[in-house]
C-alpha cells in the first residue's frame, strides 16, 4: 500500500504524540505507582512507630495496661490520632456521658471506635494490643496467628506488643484509590490529547503539503508547455524558498521559450531575404525582363555568398553555443595575432578612410593559453564590426594593457554610436541596433556573438559602454 506523504506525515506526527503520552502513562503506572507504594510503607511504618511510642508512655505513666484496658478512649485516639478531624465530622448520635467540654470528643471517639463482639476495634482492624504475655487486649483472638508483632519495650523490658495483621489499613486503601483514581484520569486525558493530536496533525499535515500541491501542479503546467504558470508564495520557510524557485525556473524557462521563438523568426527571417532576392531576379530573367548577363550572374553569385556567409554564421554560432567548437590552446602572442588581422584589413580601412591607432601599453611581450585560429576570428569579427557601422574617415583606437592577472584590449570606434538601452543586448544572437539598416553593411547580427562565445571559452570578458569617439567600445578581458 503506497501512503502519500500527507498520510506518512500525519502518522509522523500522531505516532510521536501518542509514544509522548504513552510514555507518560507507563511512568504513572509503574514508577509513580511504586513511588507511591512507598510512601504509603513508610508512612505506614511512621503510624505504627508513633502508635509504639504512645503505648510505652501509657504503660510508663499508668504502670500497667488497666487504664488502657478500662477505657477505650484512650486507644481509640491512639489510633484515629487528630481528635480535631474527627470532632470537624462527628456523628449526630451522642453515646458517652461527661462533660460538655469534651463531650463531643467522647462522643467522635467512640463513634469511631466502637467495640464490636471481641473487642476488636472498627476504627482500624488490622492494629491489635497485646500484654507482655501475647493475651489479646483490644482485638480479635482468632487472628492471632496472623499478626505480626512490634514489641513494646520499657527500661529494655518487654511489656506488651503492638500486632498488625498483614493488608492496607482504611487509610491506606483511600491513598491507593486516589492513585487509581489519578491514573484513570490521566489516561482520559492521554485520550483527549490524542483525539485533539489526531486533529492537529491533520490540520499541519495539510498545511504543510499546500504549497506541495501547487509546486506539483505547477510541475504538470510546465510539462504541457504553460511556462506562465506560477505558485504562490505563501511563507519564508524552505517551502517558501522552493516556491521561489520554481517560479525563478518557471520564468527562465518563459524567457528561453520566447528567445527561442524569436531565434526561429529572426533565421527564417534573414534566410528568406536573399532567397526572396535570388528568386526575383532568377524570375525576371526567365521572364525576359532581365538580360542574362555577366552583371546579373554576378549578383545572383553575390547574394549566393551572402547566403552561405549566413549559414556559416549559423553553424559557428550553434558550435560555440554547443562548445562544439574545437579548441587548440597554447602559449601565443595576441598582438602579434591582432597586427596580423590589422594587415588583412588595411585596404579596406583605407578605402573607408578609417584611421586605425594601435596604442600597446605592453612593456615586454605576452604569450596567454589560447587558440590562435579563434583569437584571430574574435578580431576578425570585432574590426569587420567597425568597417560596417563606422562613418567613413571615422577613427579607431585600439589599446592594449594588464595587470596581475588579465590582458585588456579595448577597441575605441568613432560614430555612430550604440543608445544606451541597446548596449545590454548587443551580445544577443541576430540583434542588430537598427533593424532597417541594410544587411549588405550590417551583416546578421551573429558577430559580435560569436565573440562573446570565444571570449568566453577562453576564461575571460567581453563588454561594451559608449566610446570617447563618439562609437562604440568593446573591451576584452584574457587571462594570462
Amino acid at each position: 500500500m503506497n501512503f502519500s506523504i500527507r498520510h506518512k506525515l500525519f502518522l509522523v506526527l500522531f505516532l510521536t504524540i501518542g509514544l509522548v503520552a504513552g510514555s507518560m502513562v507507563i511512568f504513572i503506572e509503574f514508577s509513580l505507582e511504586g513511588l507511591f507504594v512507598r510512601y504509603l510503607d513508610d508512612r505506614q511504618q511512621a503510624r505504627f512507630s508513633g502508635i509504639t511510642e504512645q503505648l510505652k508512655n501509657e504503660y510508663t505513666e499508668s504502670g500497667g495496661w488497666q487504664r488502657l484496658d478500662a477505657d477505650q478512649l484512650v486507644w481509640a485516639k491512639m489510633l484515629l490520632g487528630d481528635s480535631e478531624h474527627i470532632i470537624k465530622h462527628r456523628p449526630p448520635e451522642a453515646v458517652v456521658e461527661g462533660d460538655q467540654g469534651n463531650r463531643d470528643l467522647e462522643e467522635a471517639l467512640l463513634s469511631k471506635a466502637k467495640l464490636v463482639e471481641g473487642g476488636f476495634l472498627r476504627a482500624d482492624r488490622r492494629v491489635m494490643l497485646l500484654d507482655a504475655n501475647r493475651s489479646i487486649i483490644y482485638g480479635d483472638p482468632d487472628l492471632a496467628d496472623l499478626l505480626t508483632l512490634r514489641p513494646i519495650i520499657v527500661n529494655k523490658r518487654t511489656v506488651g506488643y503492638l500486632g498488625i495483621l498483614p493488608g492496607p489499613s482504611i487509610s491506606d486503601l483511600r491513598a491507593a484509590h486516589f492513585l487509581d483514581q489519578l491514573t484513570n484520569d490521566f489516561a482520559l486525558m492521554v485520550m483527549v490529547v490524542m483525539l485533539v493530536s489526531a486533529v492537529l496533525a491533520y490540520t499541519v499535515a495539510n498545511r504543510v503539503l499546500e504549497p506541495l500541491r501547487a509546486i506539483t501542479s505547477g510541475s504538470r503546467d510546465l510539462a504541457r508547455g504553460h511556462y506562465e504558470a506560477r505558485v504562490p508564495v505563501t511563507a519564508k520557510d524552505e517551502l517558501g524558498q522552493l516556491a521561489e524557485d520554481f517560479n525563478g525556473l518557471a520564468e527562465a524557462l518563459q524567457q528561453n521559450e520566447g528567445t527561442r521563438r524569436q531565434w526561429v523568426a529572426d533565421i527564417s527571417h534573414e534566410i528568406r531575404t536573399p532567397l526572396s532576392v535570388l528568386r526575383g531576379e532568377i524570375e525576371a530573367m526567365q521572364d525576359g525582363v532581365r538580360p542574362v548577363d555577366l552583371d546579373a550572374i554576378n549578383s545572383l553569385h553575390g547574394e549566393i555568398l551572402r547566403l552561405g556567409r549566413l549559414v556559416d554564421d549559423l553553424y559557428e554560432l550553434s558550435m560555440t553555443d554547443l562548445g562544439g567548437l574545437q579548441y587548440h590552446k597554447t602559449r601565443v602572442d595576441p598582438i602579434a595575432i591582432l597586427e596580423d588581422d590589422l594587415k588583412s584589413h588595411a585596404e579596406e580601412f583605407r578605402s573607408l578612410r578609417i584611421e586605425i591607432t594601435l596604442e600597446n601599453q605592453l612593456a615586454e611581450q605576452v604569450s596567454i593559453h589560447a587558440d590562435p585560429d579563434r583569437l584571430e576570428q574574435l578580431f576578425y569579427n570585432l574590426l569587420s564590426n567597425t568597417l560596417r557601422y563606422t562613418d567613413e574617415g571615422g577613427r579607431l583606437m585600439i589599446r592594449v594593457s594588464r595587470d596581475d592577472k588579465w590582458l585588456t584590449l579595448d577597441f575605441m570606434d568613432s560614430a555612430p554610436g550604440v543608445p544606451e538601452e541597446d548596449l545590454p543586448r548587443l551580445f544577443d544572437r541576430l540583434y542588430r541596433v537598427e533593424t532597417s539598416r541594410s544587411r549588405v553593411y550590417g551583416g546578421a547580427g551573429l558577430g559580435l556573438a560569436i565573440c562573446r562565445n570565444i571570449v568566453h571559452a577562453h576564461g575571460g570578458g567581453i563588454s561594451a559602454q559608449p566610446s570617447v569617439l563618439g562609437g562604440l567600445w568593446v573591451q576584452v578581458v584574457l587571462p594570462l
